[in-house]
């Protein structure tokens, strides 16, 4: 896309929207509830701030005969980057060497991704289309995440072609291991002080 090409505000639901899927929606009265509007097709400020938090996200891509696979991604928060007005991208590391979603974007790079923000009931899902890179030292110290004990091997670009707030009905919250430790930080601190006025209440023994 140019970049002085205007972005536009929304994009069709066609991506997700297909012909049976509004067929289904059509027969089971959920269509008027989609008959207009859109889904996002740009990185809005809000978009880059969820991501900013997100140490995780599910990754959705396809063989080229259609057969699906999910593949967890988790990093330190923010490992999933902006890159442009709708471009994403993240550092791929070392793992347990299977390739699968390499192999897939070989042949199909449509990909879908799923962000979860467990804590405060929230997820993104978002389609677009994904390239491996190599060899590329740039990128990858645009990607780099200081301190994280991970080796890069390549990185992976997403072109986003839309985004939407996904329902938050059913997400049963889940919270890191940071965020209980400064409750539990909190608690202890709160017994201590509880602790020293009954004894204080107490006098000498």
């Amino acid at each position: 896309m140019n970049s002085e090409t205007p972005l536009p505000a929304f994009v069709s639901r066609d991506i997700a929207f297909t012909p049976a899927v509004k067929a289904e929606q059509a027969r089971r009265g959920s269509d008027r509830v989609y008959a207009e509007g859109g889904f996002r097709g740009e990185v809005t400020a809000d978009l880059a701030a969820f991501l900013a938090e997100r140490d995780s996200f599910y990754l959705g891509s396809a063989s080229g005969d259609g057969r699906p696979y999910i593949q967890h991604r988790g990093g330190p928060k923010g490992f999933l980057k902006v890159l442009g007005p709708t471009l994403l991208g993240f550092a791929d590391f070392a793992g347990n060497r299977q390739y699968i979603t390499l192999g897939n974007l070989a042949e199909n790079d449509r990909v879908f991704l799923f962000l979860m923000d467990y804590a405060n009931r929230a997820r993104i899902k978002l389609w677009g289309r994904a390239r491996v890179v190599e060899g590329d030292p740039a990128l990858m110290e645009a990607l780099a995440l200081p301190g994280y004990r991970a080796r890069p091997e390549r990185a992976i670009l997403i072109e986003v072609e839309a985004w939407d707030v996904n329902c938050r009905q059913h997400i049963q919250p889940r919270y890191d291991e940071a965020t209980v430790a400064r409750v539990v930080e909190k608690l202890t601190s709160r017994i201590a002080e509880l602790e020293a006025e009954v004894a204080r209440l107490r006098g000498p023994a």
